[in-house]
Parts: structure tokens; sequence; C-alpha cells
């Protein structure tokens, strides 16, 4: 486990520095192993401490086993088959715990705290060298973000690293002081990020680049989350215990203005940011990096040394983009005429299995009830497995799959049915996976009721794609050379129908009616079936806003923005936000973790009050050169 304060936080083990001459349009990395405290009093120094920053995401974002933390537990997704204890403790439903140990919960704390250093000396040294204020705003959005999810995720923590609150460290300290989340709001966050709107440009000055959009984002999500936190409706302990009283003297409800505001100025004032035409170009691997993409932890199949990881192998760790194999089942293992007929292959709809992490049957039924005239099931699963064999250098044109019926490459294997059907035949010999037939059908099927542990259908939204495979199967087990998805454009309309639904006084035509309107107008919107695989041109907005309530309550707002970003990593912020993960996560169902157990369980979750707050780390705890006392207290209750 990372340590913050009981190591040099200069170092950085994938560290770089930046050339920003001329007009380059991408970020030049040049790998160096530590940061010195001379190194950033030049200004290689402290560009160089900038492309580590945006460097770092790709630690965070991509990063399977954080990517569970956000995910897993809530009401997304529960564990995998193959799941060991790090996706079991995230669950809360009996087969494991969240401890001081575990091993997601420490991501963030060794991932943040160096970068938050990184940033402070940045700040401080910026203007020596001559650095623009654009360029102080990059590194002031960097510590205000890290910040904010810090203190979402631990509650208050420390603003003072060794050298003073916000000042950058140069040498290891084994004390530490805890601030209160106020503090960390409005000293940190708050601060830097009402600067960095100022000072940073409407187009990013690289591609990916910091905007004013997408500081204007994380803002008005700060200014909703401590809103809410004020509030404090179902009475959730914070720590370290404070009152919940806002410093500079204001209440909840100007914080929920405030965010209203803001959102809704950044959707007015876009710059080169917008929504997709439909919902299937938002998450298309060929079209990554659209307009809707704010901000992302890039990635590149070009180069080993430009992607930060191999592109011939994945390590199952950061700073590789393996989350998508996460809530990838085995589909390798179907079969047809015996032999394997869907291969593992380096394309969206498949990719690596790791098996988890798993979709409740809720997810499938109710969350995405409607599959005919929302385009966003079908944008996010893959539901059909297609024949891919002749890739693998298997000449035979027709295999037989089910009811002795052949099938070609390309054509469907098995295919997860978008409602139930009580005609299916289920035999543990279909496929080799215990999937069901029916009368006249080639592929094998399941329902949505009959999903389990051990198969459903994958996460297509987050799978890898390359165009350097030919026509092979690719690099099916390198990690993703994709970029992470962070900040998207569509969440504005969240966040400000989020703050009209908590009362913010709101413009014309930007009711919390009006904004989810435009997203779910989108989202009937279908250029291409994805899993049908074929053209469909259809618009179904007109339904879709018709089924809108005309009174949008937070619970409908929760689930439609499960149905915008389902499985995309910030649930769990979401439920702890708003105080309904335990409500709205508190039971699941689905299936067993053997092939052919279609009958569906019920779980039920225990999600204490002091869940809500994730436990510091121990290692860091340990370091500290504190009493038993002071080292008890420095932890979150509960832990």
């Amino acid at each position: 486990m990372k340590s913050l304060i009981i190591k040099n936080i200069l170092k950085c083990a994938l560290a770089t520095s930046v050339l920003l001459a001329g007009c380059s349009k991408v970020l030049d990395e040049q790998p160096r192993s530590v940061f010195t405290p001379e190194y950033f009093k030049t200004e290689q120094g402290v560009v160089g401490g900038l492309t580590a920053m945006y460097s770092h995401l790709r630690n965070i974002y991509g990063q399977a086993y954080y990517y569970n933390s956000g995910v897993t537990g809530t009401d997304e997704a529960t564990w995998g088959q193959s799941a060991d204890g790090n996706f079991k403790d995230m669950d809360n439903s009996g087969v494991g715990s969240i401890l001081s140990t575990s091993y997601p919960s420490s991501i963030l704390w060794g991932e943040a705290f160096p970068n938050i250093n990184t940033a402070s000396g940045v700040i401080e040294n910026a203007s020596a060298v001559g650095l623009s204020s654009a360029l102080i705003a990059e590194a002031r959005f960097f510590r205000a973000f890290d910040y904010f999810l810090l203190v979402q995720t631990f509650g208050g923590v420390p603003l003072d690293l060794g050298a003073g609150e916000l000042k950058f460290n140069t040498t290891p300290t084994r004390k530490s002081v805890r601030n209160t989340v106020p503090e960390v709001y409005t000293k940190a966050i708050f601060p830097d990020l009402l600067q960095a709107i100022t000072d940073l440009p409407q187009t990013g000055r690289v591609t990916g680049g910091l905007t004013k959009t997408a500081a204007r984002l994380i803002l008005s999500k700060a200014y909703l989350t401590y809103g809410w936190w004020l509030q404090n409706p179902n009475s959730i302990p914070t720590y370290p215990a404070t009152d919940r009283t806002d410093p500079d003297g204001h209440n909840a409800q100007w914080y929920f203005q405030q965010a209203y505001d803001i959102a809704v100025t950044a959707i007015d004032d876009p710059g080169p940011f917008g929504l997709q035409p439909t919902f299937y170009d938002v998450n298309l691997a060929q079209n990554d990096r659209n307009k809707e993409m704010v901000l992302y932890a890039d990635h590149t199949q070009t180069s080993e040394k430009y992607n930060g990881g191999s592109l011939t192998f994945g390590s199952g760790g950061a700073p590789d983009n393996f989350a998508g194999w996460m809530m990838t089942w085995n589909y390798p293992n179907i079969k047809s005429s015996g032999v394997n007929s869907v291969l593992r292959e380096a394309d969206q709809h498949l990719g690596r299995p790791w098996v988890r992490m798993a979709p409740t049957i809720e997810v499938l039924k109710n969350t995405f009830a409607d599959k005919v005239n929302d385009s966003r099931y079908d944008g996010t699963f893959t539901t059909v497995y297609r024949g891919n064999w002749n890739k693998a250098g298997n000449t035979s044109p027709t295999l037989i799959n089910a009811n002795g019926l052949p099938i070609a490459p390309g054509d469907a294997v098995l295919t997860f049915l978008d409602n139930d059907n009580p005609n299916i035949t289920y035999a543990t010999e279909n496929a080799n996976v215990g999937a069901g037939v029916l009368p006249g059908r080639a592929d094998f099927v399941i329902s949505p009721g009959a999903i389990s542990r051990i198969i459903y259908p994958g996460l297509w939204k987050l799978g890898p794609y390359r165009t350097d495979k030919g026509n092979g199967l690719g690099e099916a087990n390198a990690g993703s050379t994709r970029p992470y998805p962070i900040l998207k454009f569509s969440e504005l309309y969240f966040i400000a129908a989020e703050a009209a639904v908590k009362g913010a006084t709101v413009q014309a035509g930007k009711s919390a009616n009006d904004l989810i309107n435009v997203i779910r107008a989108r989202a009937g919107k279908w250029r291409f079936d994805n899993n049908g695989n074929k053209t469909k041109v259809e618009d179904n907005s007109a339904a879709m806003v018709a089924a809108t309530p005309a009174n949008i309550d937070l619970n409908y707002l929760l689930a439609e923005r499960s149905r915008e970003f389902y499985a995309e990593g910030g649930r769990w912020f979401d439920l702890v936000r708003t105080q309904k993960w335990a409500e709205l996560a508190a039971s699941y169902t689905i299936g067993g973790t053997n092939f052919g157990d279609h009958t569906p369980v019920k779980v039920t979750r225990t999600i204490d009050n002091h869940l809500y707050l994730r436990p510091i780390p121990q290692g860091q705890i340990d370091g500290l050169e504190m009493s038993a006392a002071e080292k008890a207290a420095y932890q979150n209750p509960g832990y």
C-alpha cells in the first residue's frame, strides 16, 4: 500500500516533463524518476509537473480496483464469479468487509496526495519561471479535483502536507492533522476552481487539455455536493466531527443555487463542447475524444511510452486501462460444433474476460426497462455474441449451433434477450455455458431474469478497440488503448437538474424536467442498432419526452443518471452525495456462480452509516508518529 506522508511525496514513478514550444497539440512525455525541489524551480520542472498531473489520471481512471470501489455494492453491480476479496469486500452483502487494509480504499489516497503536492509545487514556482496564468490554472484545477475526490471519499483530509496548508512540501514527514470537510471545500476546492474558471481557456491548449468547461463542471458538482453535506437529510455522520455550518456563512440553498447557475452557464457557453447526436456516438470507440468528452485519462495504440502501458499484454494494474475487463464474462466458453466459436478479440463488444463484477437483474429489468424507445441499453451492453472463429484461422464456413442449425462467422451465437421468455428451454450442455434454446432460432438465448454471477451481458461502452489488428483477433489481453472518460458534457444537465430538484431558482426553459428531457430526447434517437449490428435510423424522442414525469423527483433523477452513465465508476459518489445508498442498493437479485444456474436469489446488503466514508489506509496510519490514541482518532469511525 502507498502512504502519503511517510514517504517523499515528490517522488512519482511515472513523472514526466513536457515541451510546450510551438503549436504542439499533444503532451510530449519524457520519463523522469523523481521531482526534486530544485527541478521545480526551472521552467522544465514546472511544466513537467503539469504533464505528470495529466498522466496521474491513468493511475485512477481505468484502474480496475479503484473502478470497482465506485460501482460494486451500488445499485449498478455486484461481484462476479471470479471476484476476489477486493470485489467482494465492496459489496457489503456478507461475503467480505471493507477494512482499513482493503486495497481499493487505499488507491485514491496514495495517488491523489502526491499529485496535490506536485500541483502546489507548480503553483508556487510557476510565476518565478514566467509560466502563464492559464498554465497555473491547470495545476489549480488538478489540486481541487483531487481534493474533491478525497473529501467525498474520506471526509476531512489534510491540507498541510508538511510545509503548511496548501504549501509545496519538500521534506518527508510522519505528522499529519486532518482538516474538516468545510475547510477542505472553502480553503482548497472552491478558491482553486474559481480561479481556474477565470484563467483557463475555452479550448484546451492540447488535445484533452483543461478548459473553463471542465472547471465549471467540477465546481458546480462540488457546490452541489457540499450543499447536500450541509443539509444532511438523513443525519449521516461526518469526520472529523464538526458542525454542519459553512465558514463563509452560506446555507445549503445558496450552494444549490450556485451549482445550478454555474452548470447552466457552462451549458450556455460550451466552447468546443456539446452533446453528441445519439447516445451510441458518445461511447463508440471509433468516435473517442468527441466533443462530449470534457476530460479523460488518455491512452494510445501507437506508442507504449505515450500509452503508459504495454501494447501487447495487460499488467492488471495502473496505468493500464483495464476497467472494462471486470464486467466481461467468459464468453470464449461458448461452443458450436464442439469448438469455441466466440474468441477473445480486441473489439469493443468482446475484450478480455475477468468476471469480477456483474450487473444485477434489477439493472437489466428496471433501470433499463425501456429497450424499445431508449437507445441506452443497446449503447451500454453487449447482448449479442457473434461468431469470429474465422479470425483465428478456422476456415469452416459454418458451425452447428442451437437447435442443430448452422451459423456463419458474424452470426449470433448467443443472445441475451430484452425480455423474459417463458418458452426458453435451459440445459447445461447448451453452448457449454448453460444457455437456452427457443424453437427455430440458431442462437442460444438467456432471459434477463436468468442472468447469474457467471453469465450476463458484457459492458460494451468500456470495451477495447484497436485498428492495428488487421483481420485477426488483435491483442485481446492487452490493456485498452482507449481514453477513459472522466467528465462528460452531458453531466452538466444532471447537475443543474439535481440542483433544481433541491430548490434552486430556475431559468426559463431550464427546469429539471426541461434539462432531463434534453438528455432523454437524445436517448430516443437511433442511428445504429448496436447489438443487431445494422443501421437503424429511428427517432423516438417524442415518446421519451412524453414518458418523463412532469415533476421529477430525486429517485427518478438518479435512475436517469444511471441509464446515462451506467458503470462508468461514479455511482457510489452519487448515492453517497444524495444519501440514497442504503435505500437504493439495499438488495438485489442474481443467479449463482455456476453455468446453468438461472435461479434468481435475493441478496440483502448491510449499509451502515459509517460506510458513507471509506477508511483511511492502515499503512498511512501505521507510519504516523503518534500515540495509539491519536492514531485511532485519525481513522474514520467504524473501521
